[in-house]
């Protein structure tokens, strides 16, 4: 028998993984870029909101699964541009401090933002889950939307694989050689360069499908940027840079935080939220799993 406690709460937890597996989406690029390119992208939520708009031009409110999909490529596409140029912008700063870096893609955001909002305007766009994930499942005794539990299936998956890859292949390895040592990353003929535009594509696209997939959750709407780049820092600060587990771990806590603190201490969320990230700077300057050789800044 469900205690009464937990059927109360039992919506707000899953709800707090959908969110959590979302934000670890869109995240865990940013914690690459930062934890193992040390470049600051403050551009990661532009490129997000970006990505929301995507879905609900090319799917509308009741996207097909081919607008679903086809509007997943675009956004992947668009990710990886806007990458591959973040990454070239951002190379003359490679030896100044994050503050240039910051203002830079901050100043890209803007911009963006400002030219999503022209095209766009300032409604907010609602968008639709695709057939199939549109209904709901009962589950223990309660209604919970199929579209969310797809979406905490889609993370774990994600995460599983982004695990393996940087862990297990030599693709990883390169990856985590030029973090640690890149002068020697450059003498056995590796152009370090291209290894950043790889890291900052793909981080970029995995912000941009992120926004696909947040449509039916977010919707679209000015000021989402903001918004989602906060939690985002948030959760790279409390997981640690550079880390995988670290962005699952801290975004499926956001998540809960960000859920069950709405739904039982509506006023103290933003409390609760930043807290959380105070304690753990107190305790664990690196955050929670830092990726070995990645410092704390």
């Amino acid at each position: 028998m469900v205690p009464a406690w937990f059927d109360a709460v039992f919506v707000s937890i899953l709800n707090g993984a959908a969110i959590g597996c979302l934000l670890f989406i869109l995240a865990v690029g940013l914690s690459l870029v930062f934890g193992m390119m040390d470049v600051l992208n403050l551009a990661h939520g532009a490129i997000f909101l970006a990505g929301a708009y995507i879905g609900w031009w090319v799917g509308g409110q009741s996207p097909t699964w081919a607008g679903f999909l086809v509007a997943i490529g675009i956004a992947t596409l668009f990710g990886v541009v806007s990458g591959g140029a973040l990454s070239a912008v951002t190379e003359p700063l490679r030896n100044r401090s994050h503050l240039d870096q910051a203002l830079l893609t901050l100043g890209i955001a803007l911009v963006l933002a400002e030219l999503l909002a022209l095209a766009f305007g300032s409604d907010v766009r609602s968008v639709g889950a695709p057939p199939g994930l549109n209904g709901a499942v009962t589950i223990l005794g309660n209604a919970y939307p199929t579209y969310r539990l797809a979406l905490i299936g889609v993370g774990v998956v994600l995460a599983v694989a982004l695990w393996l890859l940087v862990s297990r292949t030599m693709v990883g390895a390169i990856i985590r050689g030029t973090v640690n040592d890149r002068e020697m990353i450059s003498a056995i003929g590796i152009d370090e360069r291209k290894v950043k535009l790889a890291v900052f594509a793909v981080g970029s696209a995995l912000a941009a499908v992120a926004g696909v997939l947040g449509g039916p959750i977010y919707g679209a709407a000015p000021g989402l940027d903001a918004t989602v780049l906060i939690l985002a820092l948030v959760v790279v600060v409390i997981g640690g840079l550079g880390s995988v587990r670290g962005a699952l771990v801290g975004a499926l806590v956001i998540g809960q935080i960000e859920s069950l603190g709405r739904a039982l201490f509506a006023d103290a969320t933003s409390f609760i939220l930043f807290g959380s990230l105070a304690l753990v700077l107190v305790l664990r300057p690196r955050g929670l799993f830092a990726a070995p050789g990645v410092a704390a800044r």
